[in-house]
């Protein structure tokens, strides 16, 4: 039976809200607790100035035991319509708003009974129903390298103690299933075995775990589980891989139906359970799941408490579709739901399932049933990660061996001579593929070290391949943070995922453009573990290309640019917008267009005007730049002679060009050699350059060959500036205060008649509050508005265009509309945007430029875009 389809719209962060109730209750919640519940909390509590755990894992852990104890262990969706209808243990509980971003928090809004509010709780509670198991399922997110691996067995010693003490309780684990997504992870789970316990432990309490706990870790695909049946405080870690059902999809012959052992086939309970009530058996569906001995002797097990690491695997692409409802479930989680469904029959059960992951979002969604985050930002600014210095290359992707001179070389200057608790630092470099390594990054990392007089006996290969990887390889690799690993330079292929805790990496190298976008982001945090008392910085060289997808997946998954990191800590608070009235409303026209190409013939000699490229952006730019504000350069030189460009012929610069053209090579070299510059100064030019052949000449002769003609449609619209709120009388925006522009303020009062339509304007940088000042003084301005405040569908006034690097179509909301004083009464407008001077050439900026001029100009506006340096400096239009 198909799950109901929800409104995507709805975006609730319930963690948020109760992390308040916590905070707003906490004397009377601990006093709720059990005895020893409240000892183990208090011998973690960071003011404790010898406890071990970090703040984020003792708030996490705070979090666990509020859902165990207090909530009773109920299902999340339980525990929202309680916490909403102020029912059971949420009695009396402070108003709280609810909004459909989210955005409101715990700053005050009002919480009423009127029927929109009602609606939108409803959707929030169907949301987080909808993707309800069983048994009670929590998802912890913490940002890596703060100790999501030492908090989950934290969590399962607390467990352990809780269920010896009330063996009858059904709240508590009496075993506990690990599951890691791959072997990377699942080597880094060793840590639950070797863990000093006595640091999160009370003394007394240490010797009894001990004694009783016992560790069950499959590493291996044969290995066996031989935990004995009904026993206790067992831990079984494992690769997914070595428990997960798997489907039978092959059709089975005959004799295979006749000699089957049906012993290792099992009909799915979870995935029948539809059925039973309808046909009163299990129907024979394709849901045949292959079975081992692994999962069968789990299910054998008593109250079994089950631990997901990187968590974001277990709930399938696009988060169902986001939210659509996609009918389909992981194998994962399939295998969990299984487990739960043999356990019950058995009459025991699955206590919970706890996901640990390092974002609560997945594709931009909020995961539903997060009940604890603390994010990149936070991390980095409470140093418990390392700071970051990211250097980005233009015009790199061919050059590998020149990248990594100037990658080595920078390291080497910054790290040479140096240990960090006794370990020597490492750099890592990312090849896509294992031939990429073989024949292009090891050859090319063995000459510069030769250059540099570093022994190459410090590289280190792992690929996963036998023929470049030997067991001594991976020895070294499991030991790089020891004192005696002498290797320092890392050689990799696919190990930027998550698992691989080396926290003497101080330096990442990537610039060539992974298959996966994702791995941008886990490379490059693969150095900023933290190593030592003293907050180090992490060297991160990546390609310009590399950089601007590292931005777009910080905001995917964790919805930060590389600036907002930058941000963290600052005196940003939340500011309630509303909007002045009347609405304004502004007149435009919608272009919608129809392009077809077409052949034509070339009737004369071919000019390329080759005197017209600007040579200038073919050169390599090398800049640095900081972290803490990355739109400002610390250093800017000329770096065009690390290029290594291909060495055309005649012959191999006309396949191409006829590759790409799906020409004829006789017609193009006949183009060619006839061209007003010929043959031999075009191949010079190519030469110097490649890219001029893909950006200029490639394009220059297909002008020539095909024309394509454009047909247009133009009607007129009126949109609404901003649109009412659809939840309560205000938007909610977190700002700084001094980016702040209110309509109360005695600096702005005087303007009201010339600007805002919303009571507070909200600004991005200091290069927009900068020229609003400036536009509100110029007399030739008769109005202002600030329109790039709200860019999430709260107003009309947007702009779309197609993205050049992911070629889809997005929305772009401008971030002033000016209206200019007419001495004939008619209506002029100035769109106006305001962009870093280094984001003036980006093609994203471009693009946007483009569409925004094509709809200006259709609707008798005009379109400008002001560098951020020209708004400081006071200049205006």
């Amino acid at each position: 039976m198909a799950k109901k389809k929800i409104s995507n719209e709805i975006e609730f962060p319930f963690y948020v809200y109760l992390r308040a109730f916590y905070n707003q209750e906490r004397k009377k919640i601990l006093l709720s607790y059990n005895t020893l519940s409240r000892k183990f909390l208090n011998f973690n509590d960071p003011d404790n100035p010898t406890t071990f755990l970090r703040k984020p894992q003792f708030e996490a852990l705070e979090i666990y035991i509020f859902l165990k104890e207090f909530c009773e262990n109920k299902h999340l969706h339980q525990i929202f319509e309680e916490w909403y209808n102020k029912e059971g243990k949420f009695q009396n509980r402070p108003d709280a708003g609810i909004s459909k971003t989210g955005q409101a928090s715990i700053f005050g809004p009002l919480e009423t009974a009127n029927s929109d509010e009602k609606k939108v709780f409803k959707a929030v509670f169907d949301q987080i129903k909808l993707f309800a198991q069983s048994y009670p399922n929590f998802i912890f997110a913490l940002t890596m390298g703060l100790g999501k691996t030492v908090l989950m067995a934290t969590s399962i010693f607390y467990e352990f103690l809780l269920a010896n003490k009330f063996p009858k309780s059904e709240q508590y684990c009496h075993n506990a299933l690990v599951f890691a997504p791959d072997k990377t992870v699942l080597q880094s789970l060793k840590e639950i075995l070797t863990f000093d316990k006595s640091k999160v432990i009370p003394p007394e309490y240490v010797n009894w775990l001990e004694t009783n706990l016992k560790f069950y870790f499959l590493d291996e695909s044969g290995d066996a589980l031989n935990a004995i049946e009904q026993s206790q405080f067992n831990i079984v870690i494992s690769n997914t891989q070595k428990i997960i059902l798997k489907k039978q999809h092959a059709e089975k012959t005959p004799s295979q139906e006749l000699f089957e052992d049906y012993s290792k086939t099992y009909k799915a309970k979870s995935l029948n359970k539809d059925f039973e009530d309808l046909y009163g058996f299990d129907i024979n569906t394709e849901q045949d799941l292959i079975t081992n001995q692994r999962f069968a002797k789990l299910t054998r097990l008593t109250q079994l408490g089950i631990y997901v690491d990187e968590a974001h695997h277990v709930f399938g692409s696009q988060l169902a579709a986001d939210f659509g409802l996609k009918n389909t479930a992981t194998s994962l989680r399939v295998t969990i739901n299984e487990l739960a469904a043999n356990l019950r029959e058995a009459g025991t059960l699955v206590v919970g399932c706890y996901n640990y992951t390092g974002t609560p979002y997945v594709g931009n969604r909020l995961l539903p049933e997060v009940v604890y985050a603390y994010g990149l930002t936070d991390a980095i600014n409470n140093r418990y990660l390392k700071k970051v210095k990211i250097s980005d290359f233009s015009n790199v992707k061919k050059q590998t061996r020149a990248f990594i001179r100037t990658a080595i070389g920078e390291f080497w200057e910054a790290c040479n001579g140096k240990r960090y608790e006794s370990c020597l630092p490492k750099m890592a470099f990312f090849a896509s593929s294992i031939e990429e390594l073989e024949k292009e990054l090891r050859p090319a990392v063995e000459d510069v070290l030769l250059e540099l007089n570093i022994s190459t006996n410090k590289i280190l290969v792992n690929v996963g391949d036998p023929k470049l990887t030997s067991n001594d390889d991976l020895r070294e690799f499991k030991n790089l943070d020891t004192p005696g690993s002498e290797k320092q330079f890392i050689l990799l292929v696919n190990k930027g995922k998550e698992g691989w805790n080396c926290r003497s990496l101080f330096a990442v190298g990537l610039h060539r453009e992974p298959k996966s976008k994702i791995f941008v982001l886990q490379a490059t945090m693969r150095c900023l573990r933290q190593i030592g008392d003293v907050q180090e910085t992490g060297l991160v060289f990546l390609s310009k290309e590399n950089l601007a997808i590292l931005n777009d997946e910080l905001k995917e998954n964790f919805r930060l640019s590389v600036d907002d990191l930058t941000d963290a800590g600052d005196n940003s608070e939340v500011v309630e917008v509303r909007l002045v009235p009347p609405p304004i409303k502004i007149k435009l026209k919608r272009v919608s267009k129809l392009h077809q190409l077409k052949a034509k013939a070339l009737k004369s000699a071919l000019d390329l005007d080759l005197k017209s490229i600007e040579l200038e952006k073919y050169k390599t730019i090398r800049t640095d730049r900081n972290i803490t504000n990355l739109s400002k350069k610390i250093g800017e030189r000329d770096f065009t002679h690390i290029q290594e460009n291909r060495d055309y012929s005649d012959l191999t610069l006309i396949a191409e060009i006829s590759r790409y053209l799906n020409e004829s090579p006789l017609r193009i070299d006949q183009i060619l050699e006839t061209s007003n510059e010929g043959l031999e100064a075009i191949l010079k030019l190519v030469n110097e350059h490649n890219e001029i052949l893909y950006d200029w000449i490639i394009p220059k002769l297909f002008g020539e060959l095909y024309t394509i003609e454009e047909y247009s449609k133009v009607e007129p619209i009126e949109i609404e500036l901003v649109k009412e709120p659809k939840d309560g009388d205000c938007y909610r925006v977190k700002a700084k205060k001094e980016l702040t522009a209110s309509l109360t303020d005695a600096a702005y009062s005087g303007f009201k008649d010339k600007s805002f339509h919303l009571d507070n304007y909200c600004f991005d940088s200091n290069p927009e509050s900068r020229i609003f000042w400036t536009l509100l003084q110029d007399e030739k301005i008769e109005k202002v508005w600030f329109t790039g405040m709200f860019t999430h569908g709260q107003s009309d006034f947007v702009i779309n265009y197609i993205d050049p690097e992911l070629h889809t179509v997005r929305s772009y909301y401008p971030d002033f509309l000016v209206k200019l004083k007419s001495s004939d009464g008619t209506d002029e407008y100035l769109i106006l945007e305001v962009k870093g001077d280094n984001m003036i050439d980006d093609s994203v900026v471009k693009a946007k430029s483009e569409y925004a001029t094509q709809l200006a100009g259709a609707s008798g506006m005009k379109y400008r875009i002001i560098k951020g340096s020209e708004a400081m400096a006071g200049k205006g239009i």
